[in-house]
């Protein structure tokens, strides 16, 4: 089955002709040229996205059955509508898989970006063959996707899985507009802001840190910068990754006593940084999650690393025509 995925993130985006494997999978025919989303409205983007996807129905050998649109939230996936995510300025109530619909006239569906890679980990990746598993992002922000009892578990109002927004302490830096959060914690903006200021800290102490010597680079630091200083021994930057594992390590315990998962698979900073945050975070689920939890789940760094994003979309339009299929959707 051929399909169509639309893949929107806060600053790029791109479409994708690819098909299903026959092995609950799916795989990459062709990519259209990324296109800019940041500072743009909607319907600047949006006709592009449709006009690329025509092109590959017009050239396809097999008509595409559906279009899988992958989006950060907040969106209402049944109704096929973009909330005004923060990193889409403008994109407010925005009912996406309509026009994609009215334009193609194919069916469309519409998926949480982080669901979107639960899929495609839980039928692809490291989390193939799980019942229970959830995965998350661990990238500029923290959201999780759930696959509970062989099924996407949206929740309510589109919303489960905003794991993000936990707080895990009273003080620390801010994430998810929530200081002490779990993203504020764990991400790679929350480690950027720990770093600045634990830096802040030594500097007005009259040391000057490897990892920033001074005031001025504070604004240069990336966790990609403070994970590598890491590596090579750097204290300061060991202490920080050190922290944020810690926090990982809470935030995870949670997670695996409410949830009772079989995986947890954690992708982006934590894939490319295991080695600097899992000890810390090992040591807390070791005291704080149930024996009983804890040692029915295994915590994994994603088996399809960036190329989860590009099968993501194209996984929202099979799992949701399979769901169609079965009389489910």
């Amino acid at each position: 089955m051929r399909l169509i995925g639309v893949d929107i993130g806060g600053t790029k985006c791109v479409v994708s002709l690819g098909q299903t494997d026959g092995q609950g999978g799916v795989r990459v025919l062709e990519k259209g040229q990324r296109r800019a989303t940041d500072a743009r409205g909607p319907w600047e983007v949006i006709p592009e996205l449709v006009a690329d996807a025509r092109v590959f129905l017009g050239r396809s050998e097999e008509k595409p059955a559906a279009v899988g649109i992958s989006c950060g939230g907040p969106l209402d996936s049944k109704r096929g509508l973009v909330l005004s995510p923060p990193n889409l300025i403008g994109w407010d109530h925005v009912e996406i898989t309509a026009y994609f619909e009215k334009e193609l006239g194919i069916p469309a569906f519409l998926c949480n970006d982080a669901n979107a890679c639960a899929l495609v980990e839980w039928r692809m990746g490291a989390g193939k063959g799980c019942k229970n598993m959830a995965f998350m992002t661990f990238g500029t922000g923290l959201g999780a996707g759930l696959i509970l009892n062989g099924r996407l578990y949206e929740g309510t109002t589109d919303s489960a899985g905003e794991v993000g927004h936990i707080r895990l302490s009273s003080f620390g830096p801010v994430g998810y507009g929530k200081a002490g959060s779990f993203e504020g914690f764990c991400s790679g903006g929350g480690i950027v802001q720990l770093a600045q200021m634990l830096i802040r800290e030594e500097l007005q102490q009259g040391r000057h840190p490897e990892l920033c010597p001074t005031m001025g680079g504070l604004d240069s630091l990336t966790a990609e910068k403070v994970a590598r200083a890491a590596q090579t021994g750097d204290p300061l930057s060991k202490h920080i990754m050190t922290q944020c594992g810690h926090m990982l390590g809470v935030g995870l315990s949670i997670m695996i006593d409410i949830l009772n998962p079989e995986k947890i698979v954690i992708g982006s900073v934590f894939a490319r940084a295991r080695d600097q945050l899992w000890p810390a975070a090992q040591e807390v689920i070791e005291r704080e999650a149930l024996a009983v939890t804890r040692n029915a789940c295994q915590v994994v760094p994603w088996g399809l690393a960036e190329s989860a994003g590009d099968l993501a979309a194209l996984m929202v339009a099979a799992y949701h025509m399979e769901l169609r299929e079965k009389g489910e959707e």
